[in-house]
């Protein structure tokens, strides 16, 4: 985190909106869903709701995250569930960066694909693509 702070972009993000953990989930899907996640998820949330009452016309929130390892897959599933209870009518976008074939990689990989997606077929603003990147690695 003090890279990203140091490199040519920090300016852009507030000092205060930085949530920091001590360790991460550790290529864990439920690590970051039950534990580490759960640990963090309420300070993250302070952050996204002091950003959104500064907000004039407030429309949705865009997440971006990995589903390759625990904490991206894991928390942020659970993130996602949360903010969609604490705002419901408001648009969730994701991206989500799915594992490359072509990469070796743990093969729970798969799995946290599939955890986090069987979450999003809940999600009523679901993106059509993600169902069908999904089946073709599996």
């Amino acid at each position: 985190m003090d890279a990203a702070r140091a490199g040519a972009f920090g300016q852009l993000f507030r000092p205060d909106n930085f949530v920091f953990g001590h360790s991460g989930a550790g290529n864990n899907w439920a690590k970051g869903h039950y534990t580490e996640g759960a640990e963090l998820v309420d300070s993250v949330l302070d952050v996204v709701r002091k950003e959104s009452e500064n907000c004039d016309c407030l429309q949705g929130f865009q997440l971006a995250h990995s589903l390759g390892g625990g904490t991206g897959s894991g928390m942020g599933t659970l993130l996602m569930s949360k903010i969609r209870e604490e705002y419901p009518d408001r648009i969730m976008t994701t991206f989500s960066v799915v594992p490359s074939p072509k990469v070796p990689k743990p093969n729970v990989e798969l799995l946290f694909c599939y955890l986090t997606h069987s979450d999003y077929k809940h999600d009523r603003q679901c993106s059509r693509q993600e169902p069908s990147l999904l089946r073709s690695r599996l």
